[in-house]
């Protein structure tokens, strides 16, 4: 097992460079299963869910070769099943992008039901599989597994979300990228993990128009060539080191951004008082005085993202005043309030409302991350709170940011990660 340990009350100065999307890498990786020949994708983050996604497609008989540490050639001209190694697929909510893929590529798909994180009970497909019957497959769940088959391939069709699915407007892309014929999404989603995908695909030579809209039109063709693409930064991490300046202190220049696609986070950190300068593909974030409340909305795209929601609670609770944060998208996305509160937030939840009254200081104490993003929150709580901080659970944690220790500790954090022998261990040394 590893922990992390922090020793905080240190603002942060330096720069931070920002790796590649997650969330998009996470749909990209994926969409490779369609391509005819090798396809070099440049700006992949190292994080776990990157390495699982690559695991189960090499386990499915894909070429991939390492270029250089955040460059990858993936060749799936090999592949020639439509079923992934269970076990591994469980482990990461990004695995049900593979049911698109698939079904484009082979008419059929077997896999488990999504891993990850679990912050809203098991995550809905409703949205995906509305997409892929609307198409012409047959979908049926059982035993945990998502068995979907077509009788001649996918048709074009029109779509209506029901409600603003990233996961479902990505899995429907990639479906009907292949699929005979125009495919309309309606109410699509919109975050630049979208459009990244879409851009993505369509340099391998779809047709897909309208990604970052909330209209999608997908022209299916007949294949899809090799070629290289870059993913995009990624837009949660830069959040979450930017909340990170705003609870801590200090001056950080954020390298590798997309100004436009942090608009929403950065308009809420200016509203508590933190100076944002942009620059080219740079943020500098400074904060010096005392955090100011506000209120917080989690929307989807382009409004204040989920995957942002405990961060910025974090940065909340050092706030004057009271803040309220509503969590607009998942039905149960406050199960770190309780390890918040070991350290002296004063945050109280109920249903989808977190009233957020702000304290002087926060203290060090054990916690654990329940998941991702809770976990960051954890990290940025420890680098402001007096004392030490210890985090266990950390796997949830680098499943999506790449090298957080190292970044950290560039801008002045005093932070470590420290292997701690679990207890069965322990027990055999003992005997021994």
């Amino acid at each position: 097992m590893t922990k992390y340990v922090i020793n905080g009350g240190k603002p942060l100065y330096g720069e931070i460079d920002i790796s590649g999307a997650k969330n998009a890498a996470v749909a990209i990786i994926p969409a490779a299963l369609m391509v005819d020949g090798p396809c070099r994708i440049e700006n992949l983050p190292q994080i776990s869910d990157v390495t699982m996604l690559l695991n189960i497609l090499k386990e499915m008989g894909a070429d991939i070769r390492t270029i250089n540490k955040n460059t990858m050639e993936i060749d799936c001209s090999g592949i020639k099943t439509a079923e992934a190694t269970f076990d591994m697929m469980r482990k990461i909510r990004a695995s049900y992008y593979l049911i698109g893929a698939m079904l484009g590529r082979f008419g059929k798909a077997k896999v488990a039901m999504p891993g990850g994180c679990n912050f809203g009970g098991v995550r809905p497909i409703d949205q995906h599989i509305k997409g892929f019957e609307a198409m012409g497959a047959e979908v049926e769940l059982t035993n945990g597994l998502v068995n979907c088959e077509t009788n001649g391939g996918l048709k074009g069709a029109s779509i209506f979300l029901d409600v603003v699915s990233v996961g479902a407007t990505v899995n429907i892309m990639l479906a009907a990228a292949l699929a005979e014929g125009m495919t309309v999404i309606e109410n699509a989603a919109r975050e630049p993990h979208i459009v990244d995908l879409a851009n993505f695909l369509n340099s391998m030579g779809a047709d897909i128009r309208g990604a970052g809209t909330n209209v999608i039109k997908v022209r299916g063709v007949k294949s899809l060539r090799g070629g290289t693409y870059a993913v995009i930064p990624d837009q949660i991490e830069a959040g979450t080191y930017m909340a990170a300046v705003a609870a801590t202190g200090g001056d950080v220049l954020i390298k590798n951004v997309i100004p436009k696609h942090m608009d929403c986070i950065s308009g809420k950190l200016r509203e508590m008082g933190v100076t944002i300068v942009e620059n080219g593909e740079t943020l500098r974030v400074i904060r010096k005085s005392a955090l100011k409340r506000t209120n917080v909305k989690t929307l989807p795209y382009p409004g204040f993202p989920t995957d942002m929601q405990p961060q910025v609670a974090v940065v909340l609770c050092l706030a004057k005043g009271t803040s309220i944060v509503t969590e607009g998208v998942w039905d149960n996305r406050y199960k770190y309030v309780d390890e918040i509160a070991k350290m002296g937030a004063k945050i109280k939840v109920e249903g989808r409302v977190a009233v957020i009254e702000g304290v002087d200081m926060l203290t060090g104490a054990p916690v654990t991350a329940p998941d991702l993003r809770a976990g960051a929150a954890m990290v940025i709580a420890g680098l402001c709170a007096e004392g030490t901080t210890e985090i266990e659970g950390v796997h949830y944690i680098e499943r999506g940011y790449e090298a957080i220790i190292e970044k950290l500790r560039g801008v002045g954090a005093d932070i470590k990660s420290v292997y701690v022998p679990d207890e069965q261990e322990n027990e055999s040394r003992d005997v021994g």
